[in-house]
């Protein structure tokens, strides 16, 4: 008897986190939805998975209020089962140089991004079954280091950090830390607010010549996730078509 593997992504309502969730409902995943806005989505997209013959919920939670994470887990764990996969997703991003940066802009990014992304990593350590995956999704830009981009970056630096950390951290329990640091990827995050000649000129940057897709994105992922990516554990892997 085949026993269903249960991955939990944060963010998952929306733009890369919702092309995650799909990826890995197709490969047979139950999965756990987490939203903080995005209820209607995150129900729509699971009420998809479920009438495509798939298992999946959706689940709020503020990732940075550690009682919010420890309740999603718990509700995770008590539908779906012992947790296989984090997907470790949830971010905003605001930008602005960082002389003109506000409390406010860096205050919140540092609430989500940097928090958030801490709780989820000490409580994906306890709850995530041996022989788990572990997998946060960083950005290309803590190599471009790209003007406006100061706060933002140094948050997801961060989480490179603490991830390779974490991966050492967890010797012993068989389960693997990595992150995926996406390029310019068309999504409403990315979109939003840009006008179209810096999203022509941020396309142009790779030498493939476009911007990237949430499923490029969602098949590195799912890879890391899988059996094949059991060797993989400790790296931070640029999916960003060359841009750097």
């Amino acid at each position: 008897m085949t026993i269903q593997k249960v991955a939990l992504v944060t963010g998952g309502s929306k733009g890369i986190g919702a092309g995650i969730v799909k990826k890995l409902a197709d490969q047979s995943f139950a999965v756990a939805i987490n939203y903080v806005s995005g209820k209607q989505e995150a129900q729509t997209l699971a009420n998809t998975i479920q009438a495509n013959g798939g298992k999946a919920i959706a689940i709020r939670c503020d990732v940075s209020q550690l009682e919010d994470v420890a309740h999603m887990f718990e509700t995770a764990e008590s539908e779906l089962g012992a947790i296989d996969v984090v997907i470790n997703n949830a971010g905003i991003m605001k930008l602005a140089a960082v002389t003109q940066s506000s409390d406010e802009l860096f205050d919140r990014q540092v609430a989500i991004n940097f928090k958030g992304a801490f709780n989820v990593l000490r409580m994906a350590s306890e709850r995530t079954q041996r022989n788990g995956r572990i997998i946060s999704i960083s950005s290309s830009v803590v190599g471009l280091k790209l003007e406006g981009y100061g706060v933002y970056a140094a948050t997801k630096s961060a989480v490179e950090t603490m991830s390779t950390i974490l991966s050492k951290e967890l010797r012993g329990k068989s389960i693997t830390v990595n992150c995926v640091a996406p390029g310019p990827t068309a999504t409403q995050l990315f979109l939003n607010d840009k006008p179209k000649e810096v999203v022509e000129k941020l396309a142009a940057m790779s030498p493939l010549e476009r911007l990237g897709k949430v499923e490029d994105i969602a098949e590195v992922v799912a890879f890391l996730a899988s059996q094949d990516g059991d060797w993989i554990n400790g790296q931070v892997i640029r999916a960003n078509g060359g841009i750097i």
